[in-house]
């Protein structure tokens, strides 16, 4: 897939610098029910090192009905999600500390029911794949560059019982 300049998930502020603002996990809201669907937005936790690409993807999330919240490195992932259990975590694969699929294996063995969607560059994906078979992992593999349509989409796919 192609990267354009009208993808959401690759836009980045023309300075180089962020303007978001860090908040402490203790400020951050349970999952707020929805009033129009009278059930609870489901919790999905986003782990990215680069802080403007994790809060774009929360953006685009919250604005589609869940609770999404952020990560920036393995050891604060694994913190959040044993704080405020996800039902969906969304990491990418080169994390710093441990790597995304040291996450999802960790994850997993805390929060079996926790779904795991794994961002994978083209040339990293074969690995990943290789490396979450032989774990025995349930994850889903993406390739990034990602639109936040497609993304909006395996997000959905994960999250639906059935």
């Amino acid at each position: 897939m192609h990267a354009s300049h009208s993808d959401p998930l690759l836009t980045f502020p023309s300075n180089g610098h962020t303007n978001f603002k860090m908040v402490p996990i203790t400020e951050v809201p349970a999952p707020v029910l929805v009033a129009d669907t009278g059930r609870d937005r489901p919790v999905v936790l986003v782990v990215n090192k680069e802080p403007a690409i994790a809060e774009t993807v929360l953006e685009i999330l919250n604005k589609n009905g869940y609770a999404a919240i952020a990560a920036y490195d393995a050891e604060d992932a694994l913190e959040t999600a044993l704080l405020i259990p996800p039902e969906l975590v969304i990491a990418e694969v080169a994390l710093p500390g441990l790597s995304g699929i040291e996450v999802a294996a960790a994850l997993k063995k805390e929060l079996p029911d926790c779904k795991i969607l794994l961002l994978a560059g083209q040339a990293e994906r074969a690995d990943v794949h290789g490396t979450v078979k032989a774990a025995g992992l349930q994850v889903e593999v993406v390739e990034r560059p990602v639109h936040a349509t497609e993304l909006l989409a395996h997000v959905f796919s994960r999250l639906v019982p059935g």
